[in-house]
């Protein structure tokens, strides 16, 4: 049974130093030259320095625009971070006091304990960061009297700011909690209904004959003005009946037409091929039919000069 737990141990640390090393690639991808690894035997030792203004590694530039800075350093446990907690430290680099660095560490473990048996480094770098960001000043590291006073007036305007922004939130989650109240009070009363009394029944009856009373005199009123365009219509057709035609009142003047002896008569005379009677013609002049006058012979020239003399 030992030779099991044995291997049982080992293969756990196995897998709790491959998750070190995991965590390790991770903080050096995301802080990248800010994070070293102190030392790459177990226990692993990590220090990432932390700054309130990232100048993109820019060192003069990060010098000017910050004026506090840290070395947050790990010391990594074997068990870590399954079991216990990492152990932390800092290292001021620019512009803490002493005391600047108890509270900022005691700020880092509570974060460290906030986030147990899970990989904890970079919500510490977070949470000391933004420290070092709401603190960005000179003259904290200044142990005068005057300084000391000063720095204490400024964090006492910061708490009642903090304070201030706490009560407004908290303000909204109270307004917030009351609109869900109410909207579950409207919800409630939407399942379980009214419930149905005497009073309650006979003021949805009145409402409901009401309410059919005028639809069924609305009804009428539309059918009513139905039947109204209906008998305009019939009027109207019997009125385009009733009108005469031109042929009738032609006819009326000038006396009636038999259309069909007219047709008839016509037809008749154009099949009719019969040659005529010649003592129905009567006498010929034959003279008008002379053929002897040549009709070339006529001059028409002539009289289109003449005309052109006139003109």
């Amino acid at each position: 049974a030992v030779p099991t737990i044995n291997k049982t141990i080992q293969q756990t640390m196995s897998d709790q130093c491959e998750e070190q090393e995991m965590e390790a690639e991770a903080l050096e991808a995301i802080f990248d030259t800010a994070f070293e690894i102190r030392s790459s035997d177990q226990p692993f030792v990590w220090a990432v320095k932390l700054v309130p203004i990232d100048c993109g590694g820019d060192p003069d530039e990060e010098e000017v625009a910050n004026h506090v800075m840290v070395n947050l350093v790990a010391t990594v446990p074997l068990d870590y971070p399954e079991v216990s907690l990492p152990k932390l430290d800092l290292e001021i680099i620019k512009g803490l006091s002493e005391d600047n660095k108890q509270e900022l560490l005691q700020l880092a473990n509570e974060e460290a304990e906030a986030n147990e048996g899970m990989p904890a480094i970079f919500a510490v770098c977070e949470a000391v960061r933004g420290w070092l960001a709401d603190n960005n000043v000179k003259g904290l590291d200044d142990a005068s009297m005057h300084a000391q006073m000063m720095r204490k007036r400024k964090e006492a305007e910061r708490q009642e700011a903090q304070a201030a922004q706490q009560f407004e939130s908290q303000k909204k989650k109270e307004v917030m909690s009351q609109a869900e109240k109410e909207e579950l009070e409207v919800r409630k009363r939407r399942e379980e209904g009214t419930p149905v009394t005497e009073s309650t029944f006979a003021e949805w009856w009145a409402g409901f004959t009401a309410e059919m009373a005028q639809k069924e005199a609305d009804e009428k009123a539309a059918a009513a003005e139905d039947t109204k365009g209906d008998k305009k219509s019939v009027n109207a057709a019997i009125q385009m009946e009733e009108r005469r035609t031109g042929f009738q009142i032609f006819s009326d003047k000038a006396g009636v037409f038999n259309l069909e002896k007219l047709e008839a008569a016509a037809e008749e005379m154009e099949n009719d091929t019969s040659a005529l009677d010649p003592e129905e013609i009567g006498d010929v002049d034959e003279v008008l039919f002379d053929d002897d006058e040549d009709l070339d012979d006529l001059d028409f020239d002539s009289d289109e000069d003449d005309e052109d003399s006139d003109d």
